[in-house]
This record gives structure tokens, C-alpha cells and sequence, in this order.
């Protein structure tokens, strides 16, 4: 089913449009869960959790890339389970090494301590990262959104992309300096 069929369905409130998504994007959303929690039950429960928060917000969301709609959806339901897990002292496989590496180019300290500053600072901060993304090469975009957004491992990378791992670490490396430049530019402070 087309995913515009899809989105027609969650429109109409019926409830194939739960089971087609899960039929088409099952796999590819564990995926991306997996690589943030490493753990087949939490990663069931993101997908489920995502499910859901599809159905609630659409309508009125009208997702235009739907498959990016829903792996924002998983993304940010698997790194609040991590973070939950994490303080249990459980959890976490590429989430912990890809925010180690993306720490020397990303400010922490200039963020705000009240929660709605921080929300504006955090999205104005991805705004900016994203302007930054867009000014790069088609290569290091396609890296660096796997690494970090997506949070795989280096070795999937390389099978995605074709890239040796040593040129993928190489990318990152080069990656980060340069945004760390770039936000120290647009006077953010690492």
C-alpha cells in the first residue's frame, strides 16, 4: 500500500492504517529502536508507542515523508526509554558512543536552565545544525545523519555506503570539526 493510502486511512480513523504501517515499516523502525536500545522487548514497546502517537497525530499532522515521520516518532520514544533505562543502569549501545563523539562539537554549556528556553535553544540549535547539513556533500550528509541520527554502528555504515570504516571515522572526524567551527560561528560555544 502506498504510504499517501496510508495516511488516507489514519484520516478516516480506521484501524488498517495501524496494521499496514507496521506491515510496510515494521523492520526499518526496529531498526532504528535497536541501535539506540539494543534490547528486542524495549524496541517492540518504542514501536508500539509509535503506533499510537501516529494515530493521535494524524490528524491534523499530514506527514509528507511519511517513513521520516514515523522514525522521528521511534527515535525520540527509544532515547526517552534509554534515558529511563539508563538510570537503571541498563541499556544503550551506539546511543552512548555516537553522543561521546558528537560531545567536542556540541555546546552544552551556553544552554539555558529553564525548560522552555531550553526547548527554543535546542530547536534553534537544530536549526542550525541542519543549515550546516545542507551545506556539506552528499557523502558526509548520508554518514553523519546514519551515526547520529540514526545512531548505527560504523560497520553498517560501511555495508550501506561502501565506505571503509577507517574513511567513515575519517568523515565523522572531519564532520565534527567542521561543525564545531560552524556553531562557533553562529556564536555558540562548545
Amino acid at each position: 500500500m502506498d504510504d499517501s493510502e496510508i495516511i488516507q486511512l489514519y484520516f478516516a480513523r480506521d484501524e488498517r492504517a495501524i496494521r499496514e504501517t507496521a506491515d510496510k515499516y515494521s523492520a526499518y523502525l526496529l531498526k532504528v529502536a535497536w541501535n539506540i536500545l539494543g534490547n528486542r522487548e524495549d524496541c517492540r514497546e518504542c514501536e508500539n508507542d509509535t503506533y499510537l502517537k501516529a494515530w493521535n497525530s494524524i490528524p491534523p499532522a499530514n506527514p509528507p515523508v511519511f517513513p521520516a515521520y514515523l522514525a522521528k516518532i521511534i527515535r525520540e520514544a527509544a532515547i526517552d526509554r534509554w534515558r529511563l533505562l539508563h538510570r537503571k543502569k541498563r541499556g544503550g549501545r551506539e546511543l552512548m558512543l555516537s553522543l561521546e563523539e558528537l560531545r567536542e562539537a556540541v555546546p552544552t554549556s551556553s544552554l539555558p536552565v529553564n525548560p522552555i528556553e531550553e526547548i527554543v535553544e535546542v530547536k534553534a540549535l537544530g536549526k542550525t545544525v541542519s543549515d550546516w547539513l545542507n551545506t556539506q556533500s552528499r557523502d558526509v550528509r548520508i554518514v553523519f545523519l546514519m551515526r547520529y541520527f540514526y545512531m548505527d554502528p560504523l560497520s553498517e555504515i560501511a555495508k550501506a555506503t561502501g565506505f571503509s570504516q577507517p574513511k567513515i571515522k575519517s568523515i565523522l572526524y572531519r564532520a565534527r570539526g567542521g561543525l564545531k567551527e560552524y556553531l562557533e560561528k553562529e556564536g555558540y560555544t562548545v
